[in-house]
């Protein structure tokens, strides 16, 4: 498996603390990251940094996005709206696996009131060291956009 190396990562408030430990991690396993923010903890609008991640995605800045919000909801709605973003809400190893082997998701949302620190980092990891499996799944993905 070959893993992305070039990261966009976002989110809102509820995703801040998070972001700033995700970001050491990625970087000590030797991404490049980019922080699209937010910059602080204090109560902010998520589309404000989930639409420029799916946009530097969608464009092919980046290899992959990371957003994280409260539930991932936000941010995960909020991605989708692109066309050439398949964002996928994970809360265990299994699902950012299935997201990518299946769905090719680009973006892996995490839902930090609902996870610990750790599987999220576990999560990240599974999302960007695992390869899309094609064949089958290539045709259900090519009939996702509008």
């Amino acid at each position: 498996m070959t893993p992305s190396h070039t990261i966009a990562i976002g989110g809102d408030h509820a995703g801040f603390t998070y972001k700033a430990e995700l970001l050491d991690f990625l970087k000590r396993a030797g991404y490049t990251v980019k922080d699209f923010g937010t910059h602080t903890a204090e109560s902010v609008d998520y589309p404000d940094f989930a639409h420029p991640v799916a946009t530097a995605v969608e464009r092919v800045e980046f290899d992959r996005g990371i957003l994280i919000c409260g539930s991932a909801n936000g941010v995960a709605i909020t991605a989708n709206k692109h066309q050439g973003i398949r964002a996928a809400i994970c809360w265990k190893e299994e699902l950012a696996a299935l997201a990518r082997q299946h769905n090719d998701a680009n973006i892996v949302c995490i839902p930090a009131r609902f996870i610990e620190v750790e599987l999220a980092k576990a999560i990240i990891n599974t999302f960007l060291t695992t390869d899309f499996e094609g064949g089958r799944h290539a045709n259900r993905v090519d009939k996702i956009g509008c």
